[in-house]
């Protein structure tokens, strides 16, 4: 089975009132987890590169990994870009296999996002090539992407439509108050519940996604705490939010945070137990499992996309 695009899951995802989890991925380890756990679950699946780690791992890597866990496993899985900031990462992309491309032009006021937006997907549709676009702005710190809270924007309804109209974008990822990495709230968490369902009402049948929404699995802060790590505080989007967001066409949620919190946790955990160990396989096998494990608990408790292949 070849990648797919993510039209087909987004239709099914939209229709069923559930999300598909878009995980980032950076290495062999991480990739088998999440596939294995996908498999288990004979759930849908996007896996998704940010320049980040297409830097780090290199392309044609991250290419043939994926091209492996397809053969492998049998599913449709949808390759993702992760936060493309401008046209030239996009189109390499697009011309380097990747099925989804996202163009993130939200640091640009509205009609330079348009431009580069429509830009982007002339490109990618004329390639049989899906578009995420983003309108908002997220607080936090993931890889090369860095707001600060006094610069993040909550996406306005009515720009949303326009914006859609006029980029032909496939997907849209707006902001309701979540924000990426490990801290993300201070104090009660709170979506806007009452602006995402007026975005979902004023585009029918259109994905949104929500981006920023790892749930930061208390076990694996504590567990990261416990050996060493300094993650006091560290609070994630409660899983009951994430399941409400899937009601009002959020078919795509991504995750990164709670990726890294769980390999983090189980290699810190694996070398305070075995200080002398220094055979790659012996901590790398448990944190493959460990995110195996968490990726299930999402795809059951949190997607609600188990067995929706």
């Amino acid at each position: 089975m070849p990648l797919v695009t993510s039209k087909e899951m987004f239709k099914r995802a939209y229709e069923g009132q559930y999300a598909i989890g878009a995980f980032n991925v950076n290495n062999m380890e991480i990739i088998q987890g999440i596939v294995d756990a996908a498999k288990e679950e004979k759930a849908p699946l996007i896996l998704q590169v940010s320049a980040g780690a297409r830097k780090y791992a290199k392309h044609i890597y991250l290419m043939k990994l994926v091209e492996a866990a397809v053969e492998d496993s049998g599913l449709p899985i949808c390759l993702h870009l992760d936060h493309g900031d401008d046209f030239e990462i996009c189109k390499s992309c697009i011309d380097g296999g990747f099925t989804s491309v996202m163009i993130d032009g939200s640091k640009h006021p509205f009609e330079e996002n348009i431009e580069l937006t429509r830009r982007v997907v002339e490109y990618a549709h004329e390639r049989g090539v899906t578009v995420e676009a983003e309108l908002g702005r997220l607080a936090g710190v993931e890889d090369a992407v860095k707001v600060n809270s006094k610069d993040a924007t909550y996406t306005d309804p009515d720009e949303a439509v326009e914006f859609v109209e006029r980029t032909g974008c496939d997907s849209l990822a707006i902001a309701i108050g979540t924000s990426h990495g490990a801290f993300k709230f201070k104090g009660e968490p709170s979506l806007d519940f009452a602006r995402l369902e007026k975005i979902s009402k004023m585009l029918p049948n259109y994905p949104l996604v929500l981006h920023g929404a790892s749930t930061v699995l208390p076990e694996f802060v504590a567990k990261c705490n416990e050996f060493g790590g300094q993650l006091a505080g560290a609070q994630g989007v409660p899983e009951s939010m994430l399941l409400q967001a899937g009601k009002f066409g959020v078919c795509k949620i991504n995750i990164d945070t709670d990726l890294r919190l769980a390999m983090t946790a189980s290699i810190r955990e694996h070398f305070v137990k075995n200080p002398g160990d220094f055979d790659p396989r012996q901590y790398l096998k448990p944190a493959r499992a460990a995110i195996q494990g968490m990726v299930q608990h999402k795809i059951k408790n949190v997607l609600n996309c188990s067995g929706r292949l």
